[in-house]
């Protein structure tokens, strides 16, 4: 039996420069550790019955892994663009932008919408492509909006913009 899944929608091709330097680092990062493990595998390999050593089968596991992230990143970093402008209306919602909200217990949270590959919810980084950044896109200081989250309806008040 076949499992069919349909792929997953393209990400927004957009970035910080912040979020770009990471990648970067990122995948510089994964290639040296990469040399490390194949050293460590050449040694596993060395040891004789490979199918019984979980040294050579985990760090062939380990090597798949970074393997499929370096892969991921080279495909992906030259097909972003780095968005480094602000834009002309700094009274709009747009890529980049703080947003500080206020939710109808007058509770603030403050979001920073950044690209798929950089969000980061400790620090409050939301993807372009959530459906609160989405609703958010283009909005005003001071606009109400109500956006569907995992818990229901949420009510939001826009209170501050900053870039």
């Amino acid at each position: 039996m076949i499992r069919y899944r349909p792929p997953a929608p393209r990400k927004s091709p957009y970035i910080t420069p912040e979020g770009k330097r990471t990648l970067l680092s990122e995948q510089k990062a994964l290639w040296l550790r990469r040399r490390e493990v194949v050293a460590a595998l050449s040694a596993a390999a060395a040891e004789g019955d490979r199918s019984e050593n979980a040294e050579y089968i985990y760090r062939k596991k380990e090597l798949r892994e970074i393997d499929g992230r370096i892969r991921y990143l080279q495909k992906r970093l030259p097909d972003l663009n780095v968005i480094d402008k602000k834009p002309a209306s700094s009274a709009h919602v747009f890529f980049g932008a703080t947003v500080t909200l206020e939710d109808k217990d007058e509770a603030l949270v403050c979001y920073r919408i950044v690209g798929p590959d950089e969000f980061d919810h400790a620090e409050h980084y939301i993807s372009v492509d959530s459906p609160l950044a989405r609703s958010l896109l283009k909005r005003e200081l001071g606009d109400e909006f109500e956006v569907e989250v995992p818990n229901g309806r949420q009510a939001y008040c826009i209170v501050n913009i900053a870039y």
